[in-house]
């Protein structure tokens, strides 16, 4: 079934709705009125969207991040090496009311990803777009693949994508409105975005260089714009103090992404600008790029036109990876859904082809994106989008862990470590590992690595985690012997099949010592 209506009638006349002065008196451009809501239907399309990921959250399991995120709320803190504190602050939180599983864990996704639609379907309106259009442009949105990811599973890309819609709809509409007001909405969602994610600094940066370039030249300033800033910086105040306290890691782990990923992600940058909402929704983004670009009623709004390449040339330099930019595309889908229905409205077998789009689109993306298909069949779709593959076989991992550590005597226990590699397991065993009696784990990996070393006491064995090519950090410990290996019982091909559990002697020298050679950030 489509998951929306099929649109074939034409695009209602715009009725304002609001203030609507421009912001440029100079401009000859008359203001954009605004069509009434399409609450209903928009509500729907988002109803629908809860409703399948809500079906699908308990499917698998945990993804590695989401195991940090957990691992990092327990630690609450102004700041990780990695992060800003909001994610696993809301991570802690949805655990907390609606359970410890994954399911209870990804209500808040569920919430981000339906307010992306509200948002999507609230830019087509402040484009000029009617309800048929708003309707479409919620479900294009919908139905993408970058928000049935994101809205599946918890990530710092789930609230980082509503949050940057949000600040462009507040943009759009201090620029068509000249009400200085808006500035304070702007300024606390920056701020509240900042301790979300760093990236929405690139979202701002592109906004006043894109206004600097096209206009209008004649903004609202004054107190309110003071205003605005103000409240943003004390509300990212406490997370921009600890990471001055902590000396900045946060450009640690950034440089240490461009060295490993930057020549991959300029590689694959343009390609996946098409991929991450979906191929056959390209037409639509372009259209509301010429539309911006073009139209002089959305003269005010031309910026938004010159933000997204201006996003991309400053991603591709830096070696960032293309789905930063990904909400200015769904900004430019919620243009181009105006053109798209006025262009279905124009004759009777036209009227298929809006609705057939969107129901391919969610065809593909639904079995790409959600835990749909069988652990055992999920090769292939693994193949494509890994991030599949990484919910799954994490209590098996664990459970070999276990396997292994009884094997220790058990008068060696109480002075024995679990060292793992990476965050990913570190956190599946410290969600999973109670279960059999397993101690904290210990990592030096990202925020791990802050949450201290095994004490010097600890002399006993120590039981280290990590994948077979990994040497650098067996190199770290004396007398290692292989004992297990991680299979998922799949044959699937994750980051974790094949993972390796070795015993070793101990550290080389003191943990106390051994430990900042143990510290990794990628």
């Amino acid at each position: 079934m489509s998951p929306v209506p099929p649109v074939v009638e034409p695009s209602e006349s715009a009725e304002p709705v609001g203030p609507t002065e421009h912001a440029d008196p100079a401009d000859p451009a008359g203001p954009v009125a605004l069509s009434r809501l399409a609450a209903g239907p928009v509500a729907a399309v988002a109803a629908v969207l809860a409703a399948v990921l809500t079906a699908l959250s308990g499917r698998y399991g945990y993804h590695r991040d989401e195991l940090y995120f957990l691992a990092a709320g327990r630690h609450l803190a102004w700041g990780y090496v990695d992060q800003p504190p909001l994610t696993p602050l809301l991570a802690r939180a949805g655990t907390a009311v609606f359970g410890d599983s994954p399911a209870g864990l990804r209500v808040v996704a569920t919430a981000a990803a339906a307010l992306t639609v509200w948002v999507a379907a609230l830019l087509a309106r402040e484009t000029g777009g009617g309800r048929a259009a708003q309707v479409f442009a919620a479900a294009a949105t919908a139905v993408s693949a970058i928000v049935l990811t994101s809205g599946h599973m918890v990530s710092t890309v789930t609230f980082d994508l509503p949050a940057w819609l949000v600040l462009c709809l507040l943009t759009a509409r201090l620029l068509r409105t000249g009400d200085g007001r808006w500035y304070l909405p702007i300024g606390a969602v920056a701020g509240l975005a900042v301790l979300n994610k760093y990236l929405v600094v690139l979202l701002l940066a592109v906004l006043a260089g894109s206004l600097l370039l096209a206009g209008p030249r004649r903004l609202p300033a004054g107190r309110w714009l003071g205003a605005g800033i103000l409240l943003a910086l004390a509300l990212a105040a406490p997370n921009l103090w600890w990471q001055a306290r902590h000396g900045w890691p946060q450009f640690s782990v950034a440089s240490g992404i461009e060295r490993g990923q930057g020549g991959s992600n300029r590689a694959t940058f343009i390609p996946f600008q098409f991929v991450y909402l979906a191929p056959p929704l390209a037409p639509f983004w372009i259209a509301g790029w010429l539309r911006l670009w073009r139209d002089p009623a959305l003269r005010p709004l031309r910026l938004f036109a010159i933000a997204y390449p201006l996003a991309v040339a400053v991603v591709l330099a830096a070696g960032g990876k293309s789905y930063y930019v990904l909400p200015l595309l769904i900004v430019l889908m919620a243009a181009g859904a105006e053109p798209a229905v006025r262009w279905a409205a124009r004759g009777r077998r036209r009227g298929w082809v809006l609705p057939a789009t969107l129901a391919i689109v969610a065809a593909v993306n639904v079995l790409t994106t959600l835990p749909i298909l069988p652990p055992r069949d999920l090769g292939p779709v693994n193949a494509v989008n890994k991030e599949q593959g990484e919910q799954v076989g994490w209590p098996k991992l664990v459970a070999t862990v276990a396997g292994v550590w009884q094997r220790i005597p058990a008068d060696q226990r109480s002075h024995a470590v679990i060292y793992t590699q990476n965050y990913g397991e570190a956190g599946a065993i410290e969600r999973y590992g109670p279960e059999y009696g397993l101690p904290r784990p210990y990592s030096g990996h990202m925020s791990y690595g802050d949450w201290g070393p095994p004490p010097d006491g600890a002399d006993g064995p120590v039981l280290i985690v990590h994948y077979p090519g990994n040497r650098r950090l067996t190199s770290q410990f004396r007398d290692c012997v292989p004992m297990a290996v991680v299979d998922d019982g799949y044959a699937l091909s994750n980051d974790e099949q094949g993972t390796v559990v070795q015993e070793c002697a101990g550290p080389i020298g003191s943990w106390s010592s051994r430990w900042p050679a143990l510290r990794t950030y990628d």
